[in-house]
């Protein structure tokens, strides 16, 4: 059963938008001793990689830089590219700044007892130069200890990227849940939904659990709500590759769908929503805000100016009121 209930901000208001893989092969696992890392620091063993994925152009003209193969413009081109993600990026760096810059601050998890994907480090870092961007506090960590009741506070979110398996125990989730229930927001990227089968409340908070995959291919993404901030600066149609996740159930009857995709846009074979394939989506839950995106899975990604767009909208939605 969701609830919806006001949401009290930490520190600033940011938007009052309304939110109007059968599992990869397993690898080894991170385990629970991940490094944590500052935004704006030096990049340590939490997960940092160089090269052009590490930069996110989110502000000024620069965000029109050429892309890599894992994601396109799409009609409109880079210098459309460009000027809307610029705008999101100026409205949030706006509110940062109101608010006396580090006063939000979020935790990335990224810990994997399943398949472990190679873009994490990227995203990781590709996260902390969005938290550096607009003035805002981020940690990364792979350590589940984290998940207590003073272990978490003082985030305003947290952002489960591409984490899967069974990555806390009782006791953490039920930290978790009190963090929610308490008004803060979650964020999850990616295989976020092959996460935790067995915790019926976290399969509420992400929405959906994951299925299935094709191989990795272009496809087009609908934009269903252009309101929300996560989607402001998206074409419609949006052309992009990526790793396109089916999920056990559709989303659309508990969650504010935000993207879909067009299955007779690719090869979804088996992987397929029977034509009602949504693939990004926001919702209030449970006293908290909660976003998800199943975008992410390649390392080109988080290079993406869209893409980056997309989570830094996702930010602003699940800290406002």
């Amino acid at each position: 059963m969701l609830r919806r209930a006001p949401l009290v901000l930490s520190g600033c208001l940011w938007f009052s938008f309304a939110c109007g893989e059968t599992h990869d092969a397993p690898s080894a696992s991170a385990g629970a001793g991940g490094t944590v890392a500052s935004a704006g620091s030096s990049p340590g063993s939490g997960g940092s990689t160089p090269g052009s994925a590490g930069a996110v152009p989110l502000s000024g003209g620069s965000a029109g830089a050429a892309l890599g193969p894992g994601g396109s413009t799409g009609a409109g081109g880079a210098s459309a590219a460009g000027a809307t993600t610029a705008g999101v990026a100026g409205s949030l760096s706006g509110e940062a700044g109101s608010a006396g810059g580090g006063s939000v601050s979020l935790l990335v998890f990224s810990r994997t007892q399943g398949y472990r994907h190679d873009s994490i480090p990227v995203g990781i870092q590709a996260l902390r130069d969005l938290a550096s961007a607009h003035g805002f506090q981020l940690e990364a960590t792979e350590d589940a200890t984290r998940f207590t009741d003073s272990g978490l506070s003082g985030y305003d979110a947290v952002i489960f990227l591409s984490t899967s398996g069974d990555v806390l125990d009782d006791a953490q989730q039920a930290a978790f849940e009190r963090f929610v229930r308490a008004g803060h927001g979650f964020i999850g990227i990616h295989s976020a939904s092959d996460t935790e089968y067995d915790w019926a409340w976290y399969g509420g908070l992400v929405g959906a659990y994951f299925r299935e995959h094709p191989a990795i291919q272009a496809a087009s993404v609908v934009v269903e709500d252009k309101a929300n901030p996560a989607t402001a600066a998206l074409p419609n149609p949006w052309q992009r590759t990526d790793e396109w996740y089916a999920f056990q159930s559709n989303p659309r009857p508990n969650v504010q769908v935000l993207l879909a995709l067009d299955e007779n846009s690719y090869s979804p074979g088996s992987a397929n929503m029977n034509g009602d394939h949504p693939i990004a989506w926001c919702h209030e839950y449970d006293g908290g805000r909660a976003f998800y995106t199943a975008l992410g899975h390649t390392s080109e990604s988080y290079a993406d100016p869209l893409f980056m767009a997309q989570l830094a909208g996702a930010v602003a939605w699940v800290l406002a009121k």
